[in-house]
């Protein structure tokens, strides 16, 4: 039996990547949203924290969030699958178990959020239960950050298996990816911020808190984004000659423009330029894979036959689905009274 070729790519590759990083960038902002606003609300210094109104209808959001979250995520791990897939299914092998667990911890995280959201009355409990489901959403993201690490080092993966068939290897180059995962829930927090300071505007307490978790959040985001980029090692000088060193400077530009339009209070601004420098920086992060790939994957190498009606079907229901979920929240908004 001659089994079907499924070595080629259904669409020309600079759609299928600028869906990929469209894809991941709402992805990541939903993320950011739901693991920054769970971070901001446990640990900002609110006087009457589970009394205050932006705080409780913070906590209303993160169901919805998490639903987002989920959604937004299945869209960019197909498109960087239909690329990269030798690379991600065979570092996702190794890590099998861990993998796996995901879909577990996802859904307890998101019964205890539902509970916290649920609850009228809210206290101590409400903050016990946000805070099991932020341990399983940093697992979660753990996991993300080890197998996509692995999956950039094809020697790595035939090293780990080689030693280890259960399917509970990880990567224990640590350094590879501990800078990069923290880049990413600094980057949480700063975005977890921003909203709180939107959402509480009215409200002096809520916008000090998310200010300054906002403030903070961006520099130290900035000075880990630097370190990381510093480990990159052997690859570091393709990258500096790469397109991704412009992509990463006005991303780094832009994200420090939204820091001024915060102050201002113009939030529709800042949340643009937040996007944008979101959607830059996830751009660079897509050269690092290309430059750390290279001798190993030339994605233009691989053969194109076109396939049109997959796609599109994909974009009417992507598009309907973003108006559909803009819909949901202009709904959920007009049914609350504003935070003060």
């Amino acid at each position: 039996m001659q089994l079907p070729d499924y070595n080629f790519l259904s669409a020309p590759l600079w759609l299928v990547t600028l869906l990929h990083i469209l894809t991941l960038t709402l992805h990541f902002a939903a993320m950011n949203f739901l693991v920054g606003g769970i971070i901001v609300l446990l640990w900002g210094k609110f006087t009457d924290r589970w009394e205050d109104p932006t705080v409780r209808t913070f906590i209303k959001y993160f169901p919805t969030a998490t639903a987002a979250t989920v959604t937004l995520g299945v869209a960019p791990l197909l498109f960087v699958q239909l690329v990269y897939h030798r690379q991600v299914y065979a570092a996702s092998i190794v890590s099998g178990w861990f993998w796996l667990m995901i879909t577990v911890v996802l859904m307890i995280s998101y019964y205890f959020l539902y509970g916290a959201s649920l609850t009228e009355k809210k206290d101590a409990c409400t903050g016990r239960k946000m805070l099991i489901a932020l341990a399983g959403l940093i697992y979660i993201s753990l996991v993300y950050s080890s197998v996509f690490s692995i999956a950039e080092r094809p020697d790595m993966i035939k090293t780990l298996y080689a030693e280890d068939q259960s399917g509970l290897s990880w990567n224990n180059s640590i350094m590879e990816y501990a800078l990069r995962w923290l880049h990413m829930i600094l980057g949480a927090i700063t975005v977890g911020g921003f909203f709180v300071g939107w959402i509480g505007r009215n409200n002096q307490q809520a916008y000090t808190v998310g200010r300054k978790f906002f403030l903070v959040g961006w520099i130290l985001a900035a000075l880990v984004g630097t370190a990381y980029i510093f480990t990159l090692g052997e690859h570091i000088r393709q990258f500096m000659r790469s397109p991704g060193i412009i992509v990463l400077t006005i991303g780094i530009i832009l994200s420090a423009a939204a820091v001024h339009f915060f102050m201002k209070k113009r939030f529709v601004g800042a949340a643009i330029l937040i996007f944008s420098s979101l959607l830059l920086m996830v751009t660079s992060r897509h050269y690092v894979r290309l430059v750390k790939l290279e001798g190993t994957l030339d994605p233009t190498a691989i053969p194109i036959r076109m396939q049109w009606s997959p796609f599109l079907i994909f974009l009417v229901c992507f598009v309907i689905a973003l108006a559909t979920v803009w819909y949901m929240i202009r709904l959920f908004r007009a049914g609350k009274n504003p935070a003060t």
